[in-house]
């Protein structure tokens, strides 16, 4: 962490003013200063790979639409398909709502 010094891209401007609209600086958000517990190098998660898989979706956890939709995996078709890229193939398993003994 550093002492708070004065934005390197907006100049301490906060940002830049076009007519009514002002766009805050991306890079200091707007304060005009970075550091101490705002510190644009700190530790920058890593983006994710791709989104998140659908069945962890909060939507499903709202109980018309689990119910409408039934498995959140193959949303009721009882198969599910999967890109194997490495093999360059479609792949169609059989979903395991329809072969687990427990669901």
């Amino acid at each position: 962490m550093t002492d708070p010094i004065t934005c390197p891209e907006c100049g301490g401007r906060r940002g830049e003013q076009f007519g009514e609209l002002f766009l805050a600086c991306r890079f200091c958000a707007g304060r005009g200063w970075v550091g101490a517990e705002h510190e644009p190098a700190e530790e920058v998660p890593e983006p994710p790979d791709g989104p998140p898989p659908v069945w962890e979706d909060r939507r499903w956890r709202d109980p018309g639409v689990a119910e409408a939709l039934g498995c959140p995996y193959c949303f009721g078709s009882g198969q599910v398909t999967h890109v194997d890229r490495d093999r360059g193939a479609l792949v169609t398993v059989a979903c395991s709502c329809r072969t687990d003994p427990q669901s």
